[in-house]
């Protein structure tokens, strides 16, 4: 073999060689990848792939608590639950959403209203989200639906709880209601933090006590670990948390009270809020006209809705708690205390109360209610006969700024802190409030008069309250100056370990007015239910001591000279009905604000009312003309019953 030959022979098994030894080198660096992703994926990452592994044939499925039953004070339900079951249609999941809404029709009655709230919250869910079609299915109808639920793809019969508030509109502004959860919701629980704890939950608080006690009423979810196939259907339960439901409320309100207050009021419109006033459990809160909060709670439809908001006689509004009102002479007995406690009035002292008051240097004629006048009196006789002239001239010679600090005591023009949402503030003027109020317009607006005064100390003029704000502060005047702050739930009470949590009537403080002071006032309020009293036909058959005082609030000003008739108006324009009480003067355990609105004279509208409730919460009795008509009471025995009754007793003795 030539040289030349054997070297090139020698070069390309060399060549062969290297290729070989990049190819070993290559099938071996594959290999020591194939290794090393094979121990990352079965050594390092174990953990996690088993966990993707379980989740694929491991579902959660969140269990939803029972929410939290709501009490009065006796243990009536007022707030509580009842399972049913739900036609629910998801749309990505439904070829032909009209269509198949329309088959579902031929198989259960889905009404005009169904279709309305339905349209309605399809607009505001996604296409994956269940929205209902038909609500509380009856028996028969879920099981029509479940024969036939295997034709319709995307739509199914749950079973749910429901909200019922079985007392609806008189406990409408108390309660509130429970929705369904929308974005706004959402965004807020995450931003608490709280979105984990409702996973798969469909409705919240939105109102009320159903919104301000949320985290109490809605409980712990649960859920459960269900094993699916690869075809995503369920094959058996491995193991599950249960649910913890929500706590219980109990209130101080007395739903025969609140059911009395509605009756008494029939179709007027007003307002009456009643506290305990050594507690400042609020045992009444009452806003005529309310509404059916059962229509909230899965969804409205647009039409019921707009109903509701264009009534011209507003029954969304709680006037309880949003009404702002001027108080009438309802705020003279605040007005007498300040008085007294400034040092510009000692309790005798005797002063004119002529027809009408005037200022010096002015011809403007601020008059009385009695054209003649009262004469010469003191301050109790001035609150006894709701003496107008006398409380002008007690104002003037105090002065915007000492009757601020002074009436402001009572919690008037602030918030009560009351456990619920929307609380209206009010006014108590004062010179820095009107500048403030009217701080866009010129500055003799926003100036204030000397004269502005005068009808402020009559509970004119700026002067706008809740009734809420008028009942605590009487409930503080009946209590020596004694605060407490008005609450409407009294205990919560854990349902797992029946652990009561109640809500402790500590004092928040004690008003500075020397002790004697109250005594004056109450003894003119207390002279308001006897003979002379701009309340006495009232106080009479009082089995107990009732201090009031009556209130008649303008609502249009009425020209100098003119005198006000109220036929002549319309019924907006009609003065409102104010009166306040607390009993037994004594020691008092209850006191009150009543407000009708529209009524005229405040004792013949409003006062009736505060005296049957006060005579019913004392004494238990009822007025004769509604006997047998209130549903929140066992009805009265009949005659045959009685005599059967008496007759066994008298056999029995």
């Amino acid at each position: 073999m030539r040289p030349s030959r054997l070297k090139n022979a020698q070069a390309e098994e060399s060549q062969l060689q290297l290729r070989l030894l990049v190819v070993y080198a290559f099938i071996l660096l594959m290999f020591a990848l194939l290794v090393a992703r094979f121990v990352w994926l079965q050594v390092l990452q174990h953990d996690h792939f088993s966990t993707l592994a379980q989740n694929n044939r491991i579902s959660l499925v969140p269990i939803q608590p029972s929410r939290g039953l709501i009490y009065d004070r006796n243990g009536v339900v007022l707030a509580q639950n009842y399972s049913s079951y739900t036609l629910e249609v998801v749309p990505s999941k439904t070829a032909d959403l009209e269509a198949t809404v329309h088959a579902l029709g031929e198989l259960v009655e889905i009404t005009p209203r169904d279709m309305r709230r339905f349209r309605k919250m399809l607009a505001e869910s996604k296409d994956f989200e269940a929205v209902p079609l038909k609500l509380k299915l009856t028996d028969e109808e879920a099981a029509r639906l479940a024969a036939n639920v295997w034709r319709f793809p995307g739509v199914e019969v749950n079973a749910q709880l429901f909200r019922d508030y079985p007392y609806r509109e008189l406990t409408s502004h108390v309660l509130g209601y429970i929705g369904r959860i929308n974005p706004k919701d959402k965004e807020r629980l995450a931003e608490e933090e709280k979105t984990a704890n409702y996973r798969g939950a469909t409705h919240i608080g939105k109102t009320g006590l159903e919104k301000i006690y949320e985290d109490v009423l809605h409980g712990q979810a649960g859920f459960e670990e269900i094993e699916t196939d690869s075809a995503g259907r369920a094959i058996r339960s491995v193991r599950s948390t249960p649910p913890v439901s929500g706590h219980n409320l109990k209130l101080a309100l007395d739903i025969r009270l609140q059911e009395l207050a509605d009756k008494l009021f029939g179709q007027r419109r007003g307002a009456v809020v009643a506290i305990d006033p050594q507690t400042g459990g609020v045992l009444a809160f009452l806003s005529k006209p309310g509404f059916d909060p059962n229509l909230f709670i899965d969804g409205i439809d647009p039409q019921t809705w707009n109903t509701l908001n264009t009534d011209w006689q507003k029954p969304m509004v709680n006037r309880a708690l949003r009404g702002v009102y001027p108080p009438g002479s309802t705020f003279k007995p605040f007005m007498a205390m300040a008085a007294l406690q400034s040092g510009a009035l000692t309790p005798g002292q005797i002063l004119p109360a002529p027809g009408y008051f005037t200022l010096p240097g002015s011809n403007h004629q601020f008059r009385d209610s009695v054209p003649s006048g009262h004469g010469a009196i003191n301050l109790s006789k001035a609150i006894a006969v709701s003496s107008d002239t006398f409380f002008y001239r007690v104002a003037w010679d105090m002065g915007i700024d000492r009757i601020h600090p002074l009436v402001s005591q009572f919690g008037l023009g602030s918030l009560t802190g009351i456990d619920l949402d929307g609380e209206a503030r009010g006014v108590l003027p004062s010179k820095e409030w009107k500048a403030k109020r009217f701080a866009k317009s010129r500055e003799e607006v926003r100036r204030w008069y000397p004269a502005d005064v005068v009808s402020v100390g009559i509970g004119q003029g700026f002067n706008a309250y809740t009734p809420l704000q008028m009942a605590n502060a009487t409930a503080i005047l009946a209590n020596d100056g004694v605060v407490y702050k008005p609450h409407l739930v009294k205990e919560v009470v854990d349902t797992k370990t029946g652990q009561i949590r109640r809500v402790e009537p500590n004092p928040l403080r004690t008003l500075p007015f020397k002790k004697s002071y109250y005594g004056v006032v109450k003894e003119g309020m207390a002279a308001v239910m006897r003979p002379g009293g701009t309340a006495w036909r009232l106080g009479v058959g009082l089995k107990y001591a009732m201090a009031g005082k009556t209130g008649t609030a303008q609502v249009v000003q009425i020209r100098q000279g003119a005198k006000y008739n109220a036929a002549a108006l319309a019924e907006q324009y009609r003065d409102h009905s104010w009166f306040i009480a607390f009993a037994p003067v004594e020691k008092p355990q209850i006191a009150l604000a009543v407000i009708v609105e529209n009524a005229g004279f405040g004792a013949a509208a409003a006062a009736p009312i505060a005296r049957a409730l006060c005579d019913f919460y004392l004494t238990g009795v009822v007025p004769p003309e509604l006997k047998g008509q209130l549903k929140t009471l066992p009805p009265e025995p009949a005659e045959q019953d009685k005599k059967d009754t008496a007759s066994h007793a008298s056999l029995a003795g």
